[in-house]
């Protein structure tokens, strides 16, 4: 909590800027016909600016209402839900803002690039298909996206992992700049005859190719340069030695002899398919300064086609490597689908995925976190509402600079949700008190968490009195706080029950409901109820599992009320039962020997915060 800072009635100076979250700033707008020299630009913007906004625009997020991350997910069943979003639905458009804060004043630089995943280098990949919700494209429709450009002119990407096998299928030459020394075993005469019969033959090979170029003219040399890939970048003559995987030692041996003619000779790997090394092939130079402008040009030629391999990810690499605090809405989400098109597949659990995120983003600030330092906020729900939110409440005005041109008043200007996230970000910095300079230099002693669950980060982020535990938050007006095996999950009722009427039909049926308890619907088909007495979900799970059920109890269960606690839940989503309802996911999860181990549930138990009021609202399950 902070304290309040009163609201002054007057505004005049900074009037305009008390609504510039209602206008619309100028962004730039990057396809593949842009994109290298807006790469350049954003370079330059990142390497001066303090902080990195990103959001982006995909093709879907859930297909059922209890698919979205909820209130009463845990930490692990989040992460699985963002997960399976992550690898379904398909990036758009992705915005990145590197901006600046100095007292109440953003310097921003926001860019939207275009990306659509195609075959760019023909050798099978990427390769793959995605869903779309018809919601989402709708929407994005609305705002005048342009799906023909995206597909036509998007820019593509491959992710780290993708690369690594993009470039063994390529097999291009790659430059061998360091020789392993062999082991101290002396050479056998077999050995050492397989060397002295390559000198041999890079002597004869010298010799002949010195004799045959003094004979052409100049022209036949300029020709020969361009008659195959590798002569592109130089103008020598080429050797190859094939040699067989299973006698590295003489290919050792075979490195160690070329040392003797360093002078003039440069040796290319060959890969394989698989990986290893097919051949090597050496380069025989006119002078040691055509051998260091061939590899220089070599060294080009890999870099160009390094980019190309990467596409859009060189935008993801520049800013890990700038180690920049990355701010962003929705953070579990976000980088989600962050890792999973740019680094790699997705770990199958969220301590992995954290351990494999913290090595490429180290430093992450979720908006929604800093929100709940300010107090229970249950109907902040997105960016514009939080903004009005602190501006209905709070003195902090904020006066936006947007580098690439002056406010909008209309146009339909794509990627304006990261400029809002900046302006929060720094609208939420002036109202705790947050000194920029200050979050960047606190390394150990200020911890963020990843969309709120509970994995700390070194970052930048304000010091909370929460625990990081694993427990889950969901600030209502008034909440408490419950532990996930006081959840119990109800389905197979009516299909036009609401929660007040199952609640109803609950209370007075067993003495287990003479305590205070509260129902919320997950979706149409299943509900939880939530005992906030100690044993009461279990007492509850045991008589529904028994036969001596009386009363109107009686009656629901042989209707098909069922119940089940939340380890059958989890079991649903760690073994990937998506079904359209929960319902049917939980008789398939109930029916599923448990193969989970549950050790260390009972030293740190998830928690939730919980209130009467709190439902479901199944309007806002499609954007």
């Amino acid at each position: 909590m902070v304290a309040l800072i009163p609201r002054r009635l007057f505004c005049t100076k900074i009037s305009r800027n008390c609504h510039q979250h209602q206008l619309q700033w100028s962004v730039k707008q990057v396809t593949k016909s842009n994109f290298n020299d807006s790469l350049h630009d954003f370079h330059s913007h990142l390497s001066s600016s303090d902080f990195v906004a990103v959001s982006f625009q995909n093709t879907g997020s859930f297909s059922a209402a209890w698919h979205r991350v909820s209130s009463f997910d845990c930490p692990e069943t989040a992460y699985l839900k963002a997960r399976r979003a992550a690898d379904r639905f398909q990036l758009l458009q992705f915005a990145v803002c590197p901006f600046t804060i100095s007292g109440s004043k953003v310097t921003a630089h926001p860019y939207n690039f275009h990306l659509f995943p195609r075959d760019e280098l023909n050798i099978g990949m990427p390769s793959y298909s995605f869903s779309c919700q018809t919601s989402y494209l709708t929407a994005m429709a609305q705002q005048g996206f342009d799906f023909n450009a995206c597909i036509y002119d998007g820019i593509s990407y491959l992710s780290r992992a993708q690369e690594l096998v993009a470039k063994v299928r390529m097999g291009n030459p790659i430059a061998i700049h360091h020789v392993v020394k062999p082991t101290s075993t002396p050479p056998s005469v077999a050995d050492t005859i397989f060397v002295e019969r390559v000198k041999s033959r890079v002597k004869h090979w010298k010799k002949a190719c010195a004799d045959s170029s003094s004979r052409k003219t100049d022209g036949e040399r300029l020709m020969e340069k361009y008659t195959s890939f590798d002569a592109v970048i130089g103008n020598g003559q080429f050797l190859g030695f094939f040699f067989l995987s299973d006698n590295i030692l003489k290919f050792v041996y075979w490195l160690q002899m070329l040392g003797e003619f360093s002078d003039d000779l440069v040796a290319l790997k060959i890969p394989t398919k698989g990986g290893g090394t097919q051949a090597v092939r050496v380069v025989l130079t006119s002078s040691k300064e055509d051998k260091s402008l061939f590899e220089r040009e070599l060294q080009n030629v890999e870099e160009e086609q390094n980019k190309k391999i990467r596409g859009f990810r060189e935008v993801i690499d520049l800013i890990s490597a700038s180690q920049k605090p990355v701010v962003s809405h929705n953070s579990l989400n976000d980088f989600s689908v962050i890792h999973s098109k740019f680094i790699g597949p997705l770990p199958l659990n969220m301590d992995e995925f954290l351990c494999s995120l913290r090595l490429v983003f180290p430093h992450v600030f979720d908006v929604n976190h800093l929100m709940k330092e300010i107090g229970p906020l249950e109907n902040v729900t997105n960016i514009p509402a939080a903004i009005s939110y602190l501006k209905n409440r709070f003195f902090a005005p904020i006066d936006m600079e947007i580098s690439h041109g002056a406010l909008l008043n209309e146009g339909k200007i794509h990627g304006q949700t990261v400029l809002r996230i900046c302006h929060l970000f720094a609208k939420l910095c002036s109202v705790l008190r947050i000194t920029p300079g200050a979050i960047q230099s606190s390394d150990d002693n200020i911890t963020s968490r990843l969309g709120g669950y509970a994995h700390s980060f070194k970052s930048c982020s304000v010091s909370s009195q929460e625990s990081v535990d694993g427990r889950i938050r969901i600030w209502t007006k008034s909440p408490r706080k419950v532990g996930c095996k006081h959840l119990v999950f109800l389905w197979g009722f009516r299909d036009s029950l609401s929660a007040g009427m199952l609640k109803s039909l609950l209370q007075g049926s067993h003495d287990v409901f003479s305590e205070e308890f509260d129902v919320c619907l997950v979706d149409k088909s299943c509900a939880i109820v939530v005992f906030l007495q100690p044993n009461l979900s279990q007492a509850f799970l045991d008589i529904m599992s028994s036969e001596g059920i009386s009363g109107s109890l009686r009656e629901l269960v042989s209707e098909g009320l069922r119940a089940a606690g939340y380890e059958t839940y989890k079991r649903a989503c760690g073994l990937g039962y998506w079904e359209a309802d929960l319902a049917s996911a939980l008789d398939k999860a109930s029916a599923t020997p448990d193969c989970f181990s549950q050790s260390g549930s009972e030293t740190n138990p998830s928690e939730v915060y919980w209130c009467n009021d709190l439902m479901i609202n199944l309007a806002t399950c499609e954007v």
